[in-house]
């Protein structure tokens, strides 16, 4: 299966998706439930532009060498410097080809096995924790489930799931506080303060990923809490409109807090270029979501290695032709804002 058929297949399934050959967030803005983004959709379609905004700096006068896009995080290495991110209610945003049990049983063995790892959906039915969860412990913890931000006594719950999957990391979306279901959830969920979240952290007894963060004043409560790495996002443009793009916080995030927490980013990043250019930018991996449920609805664990092996391509040649062999190499003047 190559991309082109991938994306025909997944096409024909999407539903409330179009399976746009740009994935720009602009036919699907003002779309929720469903894909799209909050209000007029302009954030997500501000993630979208303003990778694109970035240049690389091609430089081929380097000495020639094997060029390795290995990461190591969470004491795993991955095959590259991105994962796949986490999406929840998958029939009711996309179509009913997959509920998230059986997407999470394609999504997660299919990342593992490419050589990187998904990041799971949370939401109101317990099935879709449990069958995340589940997905994660049959590929031996590779994976990380993701938990909304609910109250104390869900959380808990969530958590021992969790502990009992083996995953290597856990993260909280804290982001979602903005989501309808949980802004009227009884008893009350949503936004956590510092000491909340610092609760929260204490009882997971692993790495701790706070996925959500789009300022330094953000980050910086985050590192206080003792969160291992946060995600700099904004939900994908699907809780706040009129919010900046990912791309143009994430350099001063990673300048504030970058020695003290890893530092993922997502939102809007669609193919390897946009992988380099958000390293050299300060991040130390990015999270990719919409392009894998394609991937998925298209073609299950096929289609997941199908397009990590076009991202990685993409990668290897981005990195290649601006002269950097490894991800160390990977530097700010490799980039143009």
């Amino acid at each position: 299966m190559d991309y082109k058929e991938l994306m025909e297949n997944a096409r024909k399934c999407l539903g409330k998706c179009h399976g746009c050959p740009i994935c720009n967030g602009v036919a699907c803005r003002n779309t929720i439930p469903g894909p799209g983004a909050k209000g007029v959709g302009d954030t997500a379609i501000r993630n979208y532009h303003a990778w694109q905004e970035v240049r690389v700096v091609m430089d081929t006068l380097c000495e020639k060498r094997e060029t390795d896009t290995t990461l190591t995080m969470f004491g795993h290495s991955f095959a590259y410097p991105f994962f796949a991110g986490p999406v929840g209610a998958v029939a009711m945003h996309y179509s009913d080809k997959y509920n998230d049990v059986t997407y999470n049983a394609q999504l997660v063995p299919g990342c593992a096995e490419a050589g990187i790892m998904a990041f799971t959906g949370d939401g109101m039915d317990p099935q879709v924790m449990k069958g995340a969860t589940d997905a994660i412990k049959a590929c031996g913890g590779l994976g990380v489930p993701t938990v909304k931000p609910w109250n104390q006594q869900m959380i808990e719950e969530k958590m021992e799931l969790v502990k009992a999957s083996g995953a290597l990391a856990v993260a909280m979306d804290v982001d979602a506080a903005g989501l309808p279901f949980l802004k009227n959830f009884v008893p009350p969920a949503g936004s956590k303060s510092t000491a909340e979240l610092a609760e929260i952290i204490a009882m997971t007894e692993r790495p701790f990923i706070v996925k959500g963060i789009m300022s330094v004043k953000g980050a910086i409560k985050a590192a206080e809490a003792g969160a291992y790495a946060i995600v700099v996002s904004n939900h994908g443009g699907r809780v706040l409109d009129q919010s900046p793009a990912t791309a143009e916080v994430l350099p001063e995030i990673a300048a504030a807090v970058g020695r003290q927490v890893k530092i993922l980013v997502d939102g809007g990043i669609r193919t390897g270029v946009d992988v380099f250019k958000a390293l050299a930018m300060g991040a130390d991996g990015v999270l990719i979501a919409r392009p894998f449920v394609s991937a998925v609805y298209g073609g299950g664990k096929e289609g997941v290695a199908c397009l990590t092996a076009k991202l990685g391509a993409e990668l290897k040649d981005t990195m290649e032709m601006c002269g950097a062999a490894s991800l160390a190499d990977i530097s700010p003047d490799m980039i143009r804002r």
